[in-house]
């Protein structure tokens, strides 16, 4: 049975996606990188330019925070970490200041 996944986004993705809130629905034993993926596919090559570092969509920027359910994806399992029905993942950009 497939897992529905809400993502937040913020500025260039919710420029992409026109939306701040959007759901996917995802096979049941999807990951993070699986998401990833989703949201390159579904808004081309300037989600991809800003989800990752290289065109094989290998290496996620390390400069963004992805959070799930508000916990850093870092501190978990990264791209690998296990997705469940109803999770909320949000796709935070860099912090710029100064």
């Amino acid at each position: 049975m497939p897992i529905k996944v809400k993502v937040r986004y913020f500025t260039t993705l919710r420029e992409l996606a026109q939306r701040a809130v959007e759901e996917f629905e995802l096979k049941d034993d999807a990951i993070l990188r699986d998401l990833l993926e989703a949201i390159a596919l579904k808004y081309g090559d300037e989600a991809k330019r800003y989800l990752y570092v290289d065109d094989d969509q290998k290496a996620i920027d390390p400069s963004l925070r992805i959070l799930i359910n508000g916990m850093d994806s870092k501190m978990l399992k990264g791209p690998e970490t296990r997705l469940n029905d109803e999770d909320v993942v949000a796709i935070i950009p860099p912090i710029g200041g100064g």
